[in-house]
């Protein structure tokens, strides 16, 4: 008999097997990575483009160029992609980050032929229609007013341009105006300069058929597509971040206040970083952190309160998120200093570094498990210049951090002096 009352004995993975795409030099140099390794009748192709936020000459113009590939290609207008992709059960999604754009289809497979079409026209032939832009421009600008009503998107904000500088992508901060400046002439610079076969990468995942690889070769890697073949630059930016410790940005109409604790911290090509992200998830990365832990539950400041490393290119950013009330604001960022000066000065138990470590083994089985989420992962070592021994070292770096190790970082890399602290709500008297 099955006795309940025994817990059962968690065993670590020994060793993480995170399946290796196969990989595919098209015959017009395009790279072609397949992770056939789906059950369902379904495949996933993306396409990266190297050019995001860190490429463009005008804020905005990455994100839209992206956005807008949609609206009209000279084959189909907006209202028939729309169409076609609902007929055939398609989803498309198109995102930019720092320095990437990214056109993603997820598709049938016995619908490939016609989806494929449409993913053709509208990666090859996109128009800029005007009046589509117009009402997508409008939609964004009433979403943006709207978002800088919020205490949490201003304080975002105002811990970035703190951080960075005004001068630096990271820091430039969008405004009103920048949306109106957004024209087609603005994307189709943007778009010939970065989406050209010299520049893309493609990945298949799912249940990868030998006929879907030969239609994407036959769409986009036979012939050279687009019109500037040239490499995107690598351009250098420097941060220059403000000297003030505290900045205060008032919303007289909060209910609560948003707070913002941040400082420029590792890369993920930094030696550090990996065991680094075993003391952040300890730190304020999972439920049970030391941060949830004193204030949430035992001071109840804030529902809710997380610590995490945000990857830019360069120096990323440690940021410590919260909102509470006005009245908790003060009390909450000296919890935050305690439990900093807690991790530089006394060692992690065993057992409080055990349950870290199983919650991010945990994690990482559960991120690699299915073809999709295999692809997610290999991008991530694209994007970030990572080399593909990184999910062996990033498991190693978890199972073999000790307390002595964690107490170390801490003071390399929680620096109480180097956090801004960032406070937007109503103004306290």
């Amino acid at each position: 008999m099955l006795n309940r009352s025994d817990q059962p004995r968690i065993l670590e993975p020994e060793q993480l097997v995170v399946q290796r795409p196969e990989r595919i030099k098209l015959p017009n140099g395009v790279p072609l990575s397949v992770l056939n390794a789906g059950d369902n009748e379904v495949t996933r192709i993306d396409l990266l483009m190297a050019g995001g936020r860190w490429q463009q000459k005008q804020p905005l113009q990455a994100l839209f160029t992206n956005r807008m590939l949609r609206e009209g290609t000279r084959r189909y207008d907006a209202a028939q992609i729309a169409e076609k992709l609902d007929y055939y059960g398609a989803w498309l999604e198109l995102s930019s980050a720092s320095e990437y754009a990214y056109v993603t289809l997820y598709s049938l497979n016995k619908y490939l032929p016609q989806t494929l079409d449409i993913l053709e026209s509208i990666v090859k032939e996109p128009v800029f229609p005007e009046k589509e832009l117009g009402v997508i421009v409008d939609n964004n600008i009433q979403q943006f007013l709207v978002n800088s009503s919020k205490v949490d998107f201003l304080a975002h904000r105002g811990l970035v341009k703190a951080l960075y500088g005004g001068q630096h992508p990271g820091g430039r901060l969008v405004q009103e105006e920048d949306y109106r400046r957004i024209t087609p002439a603005v994307l189709r610079e943007f778009y010939d300069r970065y989406y050209h076969s010299n520049n893309c990468s493609i990945y298949l995942s799912g249940k990868v058929t030998g006929d879907c690889i030969h239609r994407i070769e036959s769409l986009f890697g036979c012939e050279a597509f687009g019109t500037d073949f040239r490499k995107p630059e690598k351009t250098e930016f420097h941060p220059v971040t403000t000297s003030g410790k505290r900045i205060f940005i008032e919303r007289p109409d909060a209910l609560q206040s948003a707070v913002r604790m941040g400082m420029l911290s590792l890369d993920r090509n930094h030696p550090d970083y990996l065991k680094a992200r075993v003391l952040v998830t300890l730190f304020g990365g999972y439920f049970g952190s030391r941060l949830m832990s004193n204030i949430r539950e035992d001071k109840g400041y804030t529902y809710g309160i997380s610590a995490a490393i945000m990857p830019y290119p360069g120096q990323g950013v440690l940021a410590v998120s919260a909102e509470a009330a006005n009245e908790f604001v003060e009390p909450l960022i000296g919890e935050v200093y305690h439990e900093i000066d807690r991790l530089q000065n006394e060692l992690a138990s065993d057992g409080e570094l055990s349950m870290v470590k199983n919650y991010m083994l945990g994690d990482m089985c559960r991120s690699y498990e299915s073809a999709f989420s295999l692809a997610d992962a290999w991008i991530f070592v694209q994007v970030s210049g990572l080399q593909d021994t990184y999910f062996a070292e990033a498991l190693d770096a978890v199972k073999e951090v000790t307390p002595q190790e964690i107490r170390e970082l801490a003071g390399r890399h929680l620096c109480k002096e180097k956090l801004k602290e960032i406070v937007c709500g109503k103004k306290m008297s």
